[in-house]
């Protein structure tokens, strides 16, 4: 199993947390806040369970066994066919410059990221998240199928029985961890260091930008409820490589805590960015944003709430997505 805790003089380990599903939370460690490396590595963890997985091989190098979220897979040979089961794996792989022959679509009808479209010209889809296509997948005749846990754990040993299978433990804040463990079993894992390297670097340019220390309050209208979003979110994630302060309420190691629209007042802070899951009219963004309560809000008087895109923010879960995010972040920030 391979070591992927590195420490900075004066950083101590902080504990283990991962979310059991998106809407719960165990408390402990801090989002984007652990280990950072001295020397090859610039950028910090989030979760140190999913940072053991991985492999101790010489880079590049083939036969390897990987550590992750079920077991051990012996991966022979660099893969070549590589099918991804979400959209974190598929940001990964495409951020390392492998192009998937298969991938699941989203539950949404959005389809899959805009942000990535013109890498996906012709790449067969095997079903959605939480309905893959098993006969599907195993036509494509794939070495290597990429997923989580929380996504398709019940799945594993079909999918294992087509093609070496590996696993992170879920989507979401553990993120960078997730795609080393990508990396890992595509053996690209010096080209993923890179990479989150020069995220890290992008991120404290962003920070070098930006005048004072506005706090940033994070609103996601959902179909019948309201979140905040907390440390433990890839969105929260990006805000600490930052630097950015929150507001007390989303101060918290969880993925989220849930307001109303009564309760709305509670997502003040300098800055506020908001976005739907899904179609707006299926949330209560419209009736929320166009109340009083809301535009009570300083930040709203000051013209300092802006909408953003949900699909980058909230679910890119990948360095892709990560980089934009941090491109609209000094853009809006500047302004």
């Amino acid at each position: 199993m391979s070591s992927r805790l590195y420490v900075r003089a004066g950083l101590v380990a902080l504990a283990t947390v991962f979310l059991a599903a998106c809407g719960t939370t165990d408390t402990g460690s801090s989002a984007g806040n652990a280990d950072v490396a001295t020397g090859g590595r610039q950028f910090a963890t989030a979760d140190a369970e999913t940072a053991k997985l991985g492999t101790d091989a010489e880079p590049g190098v083939f036969p390897r066994t990987i550590t992750h979220a079920l077991g051990e897979t012996v991966i022979e040979k660099k893969p070549e066919r590589v099918i991804v089961l979400d959209g974190g794996e598929l940001d990964d792989v495409l951020s390392l410059g492998i192009t998937p022959v298969g991938l699941a679509s989203p539950e949404s009808a959005a389809g899959q990221p805009s942000y990535l479209a013109d890498k996906l010209a012709g790449v067969p889809d095997v079903g959605t998240t939480n309905n893959l296509n098993l006969e599907a997948i195993s036509a494509l005749q794939p070495d290597l199928i990429l997923g989580s846990k929380l996504r398709a754990d019940k799945l594993y040993p079909q999918l294992s029985s087509i093609a070496p299978t590996v696993f992170g433990i879920r989507p979401g804040f553990p993120w960078k961890e997730n795609f080393l463990l990508v990396a890992d079993a595509l053996g690209e894992e010096t080209k993923a260091e890179d990479v989150l390297n020069a995220y890290q670097t992008r991120a404290d340019e962003v920070r070098e930008s930006i005048t004072g220390e506005p706090t940033i309050s994070l609103v996601r209208f959902m179909s019948g409820k309201i979140r905040l979003y907390g440390n433990l979110s890839f969105i929260g994630v990006i805000l600490k490589d930052v630097g950015l302060p929150r507001p007390t309420v989303q101060n918290v190691d969880e993925l989220a805590v849930e307001v109303s629209q009564e309760t709305i007042g509670e997502a003040n802070a300098d800055r506020i960015f908001y976005s739907s899951y899904g179609a707006p009219e299926t949330t209560d963004e419209s009736t929320v944003v166009g109340g009083p309560l809301w535009n009570q809000m300083q930040a709203v008087k000051d013209g300092k709430a802006v909408h953003v895109s949900d699909e980058t923010w909230f679910l890119a879960l990948g360095p892709t997505g990560a980089m934009i995010v941090l491109d609209e972040l000094e853009n809006m920030l500047a302004a």
